[in-house]
């Protein structure tokens, strides 16, 4: 039987799916002229910004506003704007900034709901790809309408991890985890999108992603993606000012749920 709220979360899913597919056309238009776009950095030169985000992200905050006015909206470029109705959105206009200004295909548009704290919908469009990863709570996941279930013989021995870094933590580690996963076995790749990464898990293509510091933008899509599909993922702090803050990310095949919870010690 179908509740009342999770057709309040396939019809939010529903328009997102649309919502994720405009943004796309139009990061991807901004993508195929990259050389003409101004490329600013935030805290540190890796850490990139350009007119594309914000365009994007504006799109994507109009089309919600029209839509919900009453729901709340968190995006990277523009920051948390209060709602009344108990959802959230959680936006992350082109996620891989980097691979994107420099020509690399591995970026996303990634638009999460929140409803009372908990990631109720997730929506990653990959354009380059022409992929739409979707999920609801509830109501499982799909890749281009295809139902994703994850495959528990998948292990960090048999499939590959991803693993992200940024500036925001020490060197050290991240490698430590890399070495860690290597001894056993293992192997990782790295694409510059935590998002798109996530997303991966959801649809078997990583077995897990690990990052240890990530915002809420970067991996609520991600978050709801694998739930839906049946992995695991460590609980993001939602509560008050903690959804603006970063924390440790980690999501998993079921097969790969303890070690990669060993090795990062979560």
């Amino acid at each position: 039987m179908t509740s009342h709220a999770t057709i309040g979360y396939q019809t939010r899913q529903k328009f997102a799916e649309d919502v994720a597919r405009e943004a796309g056309a139009i990061a991807l238009d901004f993508f195929r002229r990259r050389e003409t776009l101004v490329i600013e950095t935030k805290k540190d030169p890796q850490d990139v910004v350009s007119i594309a985000d914000r365009a994007v992200e504006t799109l994507i905050r109009d089309r919600i506003a029209q839509a919900y006015p009453g729901d709340g909206m968190l995006g990277e470029e523009y920051g948390l704007a209060e709602g009344v109705s108990g959802f959230t959105w959680v936006i992350d206009p082109i996620d891989g900034t980097s691979p994107f200004v420099n020509g690399m295909p591995t970026w996303c548009v990634s638009i999460a709901l929140l409803h009372q704290g908990e990631p109720v919908a997730g929506i990653i469009a990959a354009p380059c790809q022409d992929e739409l990863f979707s999920a609801a709570r509830d109501l499982g996941a799909q890749l281009n309408g295809a139902v994703l279930r994850l495959d528990a013989s998948r292990s960090i021995r048999n499939a590959v991890t991803g693993i992200g870094a940024n500036h925001h933590v020490a060197p050290h580690i991240v490698a430590n985890v890399v070495e860690a996963l290597l001894t056993q076995g293992g192997t990782f790749i790295r694409n510059g999108s935590g998002a798109l990464m996530l997303a991966y898990v959801a649809a078997g293509r990583l077995v897990g992603y690990y990052e240890p510091y990530m915002h809420a933008w970067d991996c609520l899509a991600g978050y709801c993606l694998v739930r839906e599909a049946g992995g695991w993922y460590l609980p993001f702090p939602t509560e008050g000012a903690s959804l603006s803050k970063g924390a440790p990310v980690l999501a998993a095949a079921p097969g790969a749920i303890d070690d990669l919870r060993a090795l990062t010690a979560l």
